[in-house]
């Protein structure tokens, strides 16, 4: 079955992925529609769903609040709207009139077209499907049609422009990506997360409301306190059984997803970049797209959702999903900014002796930054430390065979440094108005060109004059007063679509200079963690917190939509900075194992025993590294207060898998269960660590005896290999 299907004359759409078909109609009035999205079906029998007799408009109901591609703001609609128009004359609503469709069925593409009937602005709808992933992505294009300002106009365009000046802008009040609406079931919950700095990824499964949810950041960013992800299912679906809708927005700024639930049981969601109080002006000619919100169903429950986004984020969304990425070690809690040259350098050997791969220098190595009062935004190294640069450290440190990486903030700036000094204009501000600093900082208007091009000059001369293989780029704090004086005029909050565009052509360009740089993304830990971000960077932080125990429940919700690949997850010094709970050092491997594997402690400071066993457990990792970061997540059990959590990753032809357990305390009386293991092949026998062999029947009917230590902060790594 092709990709896009369509018959000649018909107003159906069918896109179909390997296991799941959308498709869509044109109403009577050419609004864009909704048919199905769900199991596989063919072109007729979508148009045999399409020809369904809807209900006539109640008087006080008007359009059903979901079950349109994007609905509007315009006619009989009350429920929430993805697009909101002004034109110059004050006119809001939007009135779809079709001009066409254009599909290519092997690019899994299709765009329909569609214009206002009186104003110049016209609107077309996008979708794309992948032969290997059944994530769809949608996003919108708005383009104000009408004439610049002493432009000839034919004799269409006249008439259409008639009672709007030729060189009137339109205001989009609102403009969400897409629109997604589910069939009609008896009940239904919503899965996301929600948190705060340092307690990230709080998963919540709720009963959905009737009514309206909403899930936002108002901060510039994406944020701590929710994702943009939303998952939707009837409330029977389990881990590994039942439907599940999900959807994810590629934005990297303020954002909001918006469900609503209907009284007769309609829901639908709207989702797209910034938030309510916000606008975007278009110049005449001026065309704005959306970010994508990517769409995905399965009937495997929310294992399967988390497996299936996994796959397509390492398919098509990372810059260089295949590499497996290394340990790191990172400076930050041995030193805070008490940075210098030779104290680096004796971290760095110790990192380099229990199998660190790559080693990254924090916060502290420049201008006059010696706590955060000062020095953000003077990114030179500070000659009272690094006399002669970083040159010295860095040739040590690939010497040693490890990579070099460095910490910066290329979006803040202290009131206290040379370059606010000398360019107070470029923060965010509004006139008459206090500069609010957090964390004694401000925030860099990255929407002005100039900021941007001064941030990629200064990033792309350290990279390349100082051989840096990593960056671990922060962002220590949300937005505030965010006004642009001598911004655009007419158009006050461009800066906040402007801001997220510059930042990502900053990386990308950056990246083009210097193809072998890695980025991990980092916001006071998981504050920017998105499609977005994700498709130019290569990993993310996921907190601040690095708590071996409530680490656990902040990768549990990560890994709801994000692969263990993007998880960097540090090994830290205990008791804990934010915490004060002591855990055992295998213990706070065994967490940091589920990820990306880091070290963050004061290596100065650990035994040589410690030393020794940090040294076997990074070679255990490695051993097992490529089935964390590539294989199939599922996840066992989950976290809580009672009896072990566990996951499985597993290789894509079942030929490995590492199991990792882990349990806070043990309770007498209750029972030990086995884990029952998945995707093993049943007919093969494996092999474990102590040289054991288990029936892959065996394994997934009656499941893997735990072997875990007594006492409390137990945890084992098993690691299972076929064994004919």
């Amino acid at each position: 079955m092709p990709a896009i299907a369509h018959a000649p004359g018909s107003r159906v759409w069918l896109l179909s992925t390997p296991r799941t078909s959308y498709a869509l109609r044109l109403d009577d009035t050419d609004s864009p529609c909704h048919v199905h999205w769900g199991e596989r079906l063919t072109l007729e029998q979508a148009e045999e769903i399409a020809t369904r007799r809807i209900p006539e408009l109640n008087s006080f109901e008007g359009r059903p609040p979901a079950g349109e591609e994007l609905p509007v703001d315009g006619g009989a609609r009350y429920g929430t709207p993805s697009l909101q128009v002004r034109y110059a004359d004050g006119t809001r609503a939007f009135e779809w009139r079709h001009l066409g469709h254009e599909a290519d069925p092997e690019a899994g593409t299709l765009r329909l077209r569609f214009r206002d009937r009186h104003y110049p602005f016209e609107v077309t709808l996008h979708y794309r499907v992948h032969d290997d992933s059944d994530v769809i992505e949608r996003w919108t294009s708005l383009r104000n049609t009408g004439q610049d300002a002493g432009s000839t106009e034919n004799a269409a365009d006249t008439a259409h422009n008639a009672a709007n000046p030729a060189n009137a802008a339109v205001t989009l009040l609102r403009a969400d990506s897409a629109a997604w609406s589910l069939p009609p079931r008896e009940d239904y919950r919503h899965t996301h997360v929600t948190g705060q700095w340092a307690a990230e990824n709080q998963l919540r499964r709720d009963r959905l409301p009737y009514g309206e949810t909403v899930l936002t950041s108002r901060r510039g960013i994406t944020g701590h306190h929710a994702n943009p992800w939303l998952m939707v299912d009837a409330g029977d679906a389990g881990e590994e059984h039942g439907q599940v809708w999900s959807t994810a927005l590629a934005w990297s700024g303020s954002w909001r997803i918006t469900v609503q639930r209907s009284p007769d049981d309609r829901v639908g969601l709207t989702g797209g970049a910034g938030h309510d109080g916000t606008a975007l002006v278009l110049a005449p000619g001026e065309e704005h797209t959306t970010p994508r919100l990517c769409g995905l169903y399965t009937d495997g429950g929310f294992g399967a959702a988390s497996r299936a986004w996994h796959a397509y984020i390492l398919g098509h969304v990372l810059p260089h999903p295949g590499e497996e990425r290394p340990v790191l070690y990172n400076s930050w809690e041995a030193t805070g900014f008490d940075v210098d040259e030779a104290g680096q350098q004796v971290l760095a050997a110790r990192a380099a002796a229990i199998g660190a791969e790559l080693f990254v220098m924090d916060d502290g190595w420049f201008g006059a930054r010696r706590h955060d009062h000062a020095g953000l935004g003077d990114w030179t190294p500070s000659p009272a430390r690094f006399p002669d640069g970083l040159g010295p450290l860095v040739k040590e440190v690939h010497r040693l065979g490890m990579k070099f990486g460095l910490w910066v903030e290329p979006e803040m700036v202290n009131p206290d440094s040379d370059l606010y000094r000398a360019h107070p204009d470029w923060v965010l501000h509004f006139p008459h108005r206090q500069r609010t600093e957090l964390r004694n900082q401000l925030v860099l208007n990255l929407a002005r060109p100039d900021v941007a091009d001064w941030a990629y000059g200064w990033l792309t001369r350290l990279v390349g004059d100082n051989h840096i293989d990593f960056l671990k780029w922060d962002m220590n704090r949300p937005f505030s007063e965010a006004g642009w004086p001598d911004g655009p005029h007419g158009d006050p909050d461009r800066l906040w679509t402007a801001y997220v565009a510059n930042l990502y052509d900053v990386i990308d360009r950056l990246r083009r200079d210097h193809p072998e740089l890695r980025i991990e993304a980092c916001s006071g830990g998981g504050g920017r963690v998105d499609l977005g971000i994700l498709a130019r960077t290569d990993q993310a932080w996921t907190s601040d917190n690095t708590d071996a125990a409530d680490r656990l429940t902040i990768q549990h919700g990560y890994g709801q939509l994000y692969p263990a690949r993007t998880m960097a997850a540090w090994v830290t010094d205990t008791p804990n900075q934010l915490t004060g709970r002591s855990v055992p050092l295998r213990y706070r491997f065994h967490v940091a194992m589920a990820g990306v594997l880091a070290i963050g402690g004061d290596l100065t400071a650990w035994s040589e025993l410690e030393l020794a066993e940090a040294a076997t457990l990074v070679a255990e990792y490695k051993a097992v590294r490529h089935l964390v970061q590539h294989g199939a997540l599922h996840r066992l059990r989950a976290p809580g207060d009672d009896g072990p959590a566990a996951v499985q990753y597993t290789a894509a032809d079942g030929s490995e898998a590492v199991v990792l357990t882990w349990q806070r305390a043990p309770h007498f009386g209750l029972p030990r269960l086995p884990l029952r293991l998945a995707a093993l092949d049943p007919a093969a026998r494996y092999r474990d660590g102590q040289g054991t062999v288990h029936h892959g029947a065996v394994l997934r009917a009656h499941g893997l005896p735990l072997r875990l230590p007594a006492g409390d902060w137990a945890s084992t790594l098993t690691h299972l290999v076929r064994a004919g």
